[in-house]
């Protein structure tokens, strides 16, 4: 069964921003999600909005694709959601669904929507995302991606997984790419029941963090190189099944 997803809360802001119409073949959109696990910092808005515009640059550049020259936030609750194929969301580790917002996931999923999400670590962030996850298709499979798979191979051939650590890794002595007990990095999806990659997980990884930081000299181009690779290919997979 298909699993799917991008979050949002009805931030006032948000809300104004979702109605700017940008009539392009592709915008790319991020979800703002209910959450914050009490104690944490973290949620929808981490490497918002620098990362996303580098990342909309970039694919730009790269691609002859119509691509939208703003990002847009859209709340999970707004009708816009459904004209996006595309949708992506940072901290998957700290959303909290409502019935409601699983139910609307729930049929973005199965119209053939697709999710990447990024940027969350450890065990625990691990457990609360496959909780939320479960509340929008309760016996979806949490899988990992072989690397032979073609979102690998559609644009850019990604022969390895890296793990892509935040900025702090720029401006510290401390060679660790991970965070909290993270240290391995994963790329794990959720398939339909025709074999379609609808949920791309990057797990213990930053690939936003990457884009965020990219003109940072001090950033290693190495870790950017790759993260916008993994975005364009995700993308042109979005747009192609």
């Amino acid at each position: 069964m298909a699993c799917f997803l991008l979050i949002a809360s009805g931030f006032l802001f948000a809300q104004e921003e979702s109605q700017t119409y940008q009539g392009n073949d592709f915008t790319f959109v991020r979800l703002v999600y209910n959450g914050r696990i009490p104690g944490y910092i973290k949620n929808w808005y981490t490497d918002y909005p620098t990362g996303d515009q580098n990342l909309i640059k970039i694919i730009r550049r790269f691609t002859n694709a119509d691509i939208a020259p703003q990002v847009r936030v859209i709340p999970i609750h707004s009708p816009d959601l459904f004209k996006h194929p595309f949708i992506y969301s940072a901290e998957g580790g700290q959303m909290v669904l409502g019935e409601t917002d699983a139910a609307n996931m729930r049929e973005y999923l199965r119209r053939g929507g697709f999710w990447m999400i990024d940027d969350f670590w450890g065990t625990f962030e691990w457990g609360n995302f496959e909780i939320e996850m479960k509340k929008i298709f309760p016996d979806c499979e949490i899988v990992d991606i072989p690397l032979n798979h073609p979102i690998f191979h559609n644009f850019f051939d990604i022969e390895e997984i890296v793990q892509v650590p935040n900025i702090g890794y720029a401006y510290t002595s401390n060679a660790d790419t991970f965070e909290q007990e993270g240290r391995v990095p994963f790329i794990r999806g959720i398939f339909n029941e025709k074999g379609n990659l609808q949920v791309f997980i990057a797990h213990n990884t930053d690939l936003m963090d990457a884009s965020e930081w990219a003109d940072d000299p001090k950033y290693p181009g190495k870790f950017s190189t790759y993260s916008y690779k993994i975005f364009i290919n995700a993308i042109v997979y979005s747009m192609s099944h």
